[in-house]
């Protein structure tokens, strides 16, 4: 088998049988990064550093690990100069999933089957350049070309949405729905919570003095986000917590919060407890998924965070998230009455989240997360669901992807993998080939369009 050749990640004859069913279908991205401004203004990019460097935090910690000083990374060092710093080490990437999505659009968006080095890196550069040119290269077209049907991207809840009126009127052919991301409403002891609760205030022109303020702001985002076609929220915390807290114990640590006093832990977690419940209540009235992602732990390496700020490659996971407990509350509070997805950043509690999924028809495993989104990653998790969910009901693949290019080689390597780990059920004589085809073909198409209401 040749680097990236028509059989890659495919090791059968039944998972290539199974690849040419679903390689095709439409993309539906639930949880996306996409700087929705850029796909409507459709400027397009002026070179392959904006394009698969700028804004990548995964490209960012490979080049520091192989020594790649920051100023040729984010610093101020030209396009040209971080390109050629990136191809330099670029073949040392090997092994790494990194090294496979950025040749995989090379080869299916820019028509390039060299391989990036210091050798082909001008080259690569001055060709990828003069495409960039063109107007099939601009957003929009990108896109149609990688045949993305709908993809939701990753909203504040103080955003006034504009851009989203614009693509609603402007884009043919591709549905763009925004994503209710609660995170900083919720995060009561960060430093930045206070600044949310303004910028709430200001956007919606609600008072958020007291809690009850705060409260109907905060509904009054989740209306605006559900007259805009929203159909997701998503929370981003490291760990969960979900018991029954009164609005009146609340109010005060909301309160005390607003009056600037420091914060115990217990009234951190009841608060927390409190927003989780009520995120619940409100999706629950609107008929929205409940995206959990939990477990990242943010902005570990205190350096990097200081110098240059939040997602830039400094976090990490943990296996020291509490889940069982954590979560119970929640989930037999919207037992059958919300449908949840649960994304965990450390592989060590598939075991725990696929025996909730078991138990919990309305709720769904998400794809594998972030460092766990390689072929080893996705192929791991989907045969271990497969033994204790039901690959059936497993919500499906998502980008989570700050590069508009990438998606189709997210999904085409998700596809592949999924193509794969079923072929190999068949050739084990576990699954009949009628069964996994329509398998496959659910779970790349129809089961997250069926589950986010696509």
């Amino acid at each position: 088998m040749a680097f990236i050749d028509e059989e890659y990640l495919l090791e059968t004859e039944t998972a290539v049988e199974l690849y040419e069913a679903i390689g095709d279908a439409p993309i539906l991205d639930p949880h996306s990064h996409v700087d929705l401004q850029e796909v409507v203004a459709n400027d397009g990019w002026s070179d392959i550093w904006e394009v698969q460097g700028a804004t990548d935090h995964y490209v960012w910690e490979l080049m520091r690990k192989r020594g790649v000083p920051e100023e040729r990374i984010t610093g101020d060092a030209s396009n040209k100069e971080k390109w050629l710093a990136l191809a330099e080490i670029f073949p040392e990437l090997v092994g790494n999933p990194t090294y496979e999505w950025v040749h995989l659009d090379l080869k299916r968006r820019f028509g390039i089957e060299k391989r990036i080095s210091p050798e082909t890196a001008e080259e690569i550069w001055t060709k990828t350049k003069d495409l960039l040119d063109q107007p099939e290269y601009k957003p929009q077209a990108l896109l149609e070309d990688m045949n993305v049907e709908v993809m939701c991207s990753t909203d504040d809840p103080t955003d006034d949405l504009t851009y989203h009126e614009r693509a609603a009127e402007e884009l043919d052919g591709i549905a763009v729905k925004p994503t209710w991301r609660p995170d900083r409403a919720i995060k009561i002891a960060d430093d930045g919570w206070r600044d949310f609760v303004d910028e709430l205030e200001e956007a919606r022109g609600i008072e958020t003095t007291t809690l009850d303020g705060f409260l109907a702001a905060m509904e009054d985002s989740h209306d605006h986000f559900d007259d805009h076609g929203c159909v997701a929220s998503d929370l981003g915390i490291k760990q969960p917590i979900s018991k029954p807290v009164s609005e009146e114990r609340a109010a005060r640590i909301y309160k005390r919060a607003i009056a600037g006093a420091n914060l115990d832990p217990d009234e951190v977690r009841d608060f927390e407890a409190f927003m989780l419940e009520q995120i619940g209540e409100w999706n629950r009235e609107t008929d929205w998924v409940t995206q959990l992602h939990i477990g990242a732990v943010r902005d570990y390496r205190w350096d990097l965070y200081e110098r240059l700020g939040p997602d830039t490659g400094g976090d990490i996971s943990t296996q020291d998230v509490e889940l069982v407990d954590a979560l119970e509350y929640f989930l037999n509070t919207f037992d059958g009455e919300l449908d949840i997805v649960l994304y965990t950043v450390d592989p060590t509690h598939y075991p725990t989240t696929a025996t909730i999924a078991r138990a919990f028809p309305n709720v769904s495993l998400g794809a594998a997360w972030w460092f766990n989104d390689s072929p080893f990653g996705m192929e791991q998790q989907l045969k271990y669901v497969g033994t204790v969910d039901l690959l059936s009901n497993y919500a499906g693949m998502v980008s989570d992807s700050r590069k508009l290019v990438s998606y189709g080689s997210r999904f085409e390597m998700f596809r592949r993998s999924l193509a794969n780990a079923v072929g190999d059920m068949v050739e084990r004589g576990q699954v009949p080939k009628p069964e996994a085809r329509d398998l496959v073909e659910r779970m790349a198409y129809d089961r997250p369009k069926e589950l986010f209401g696509f």
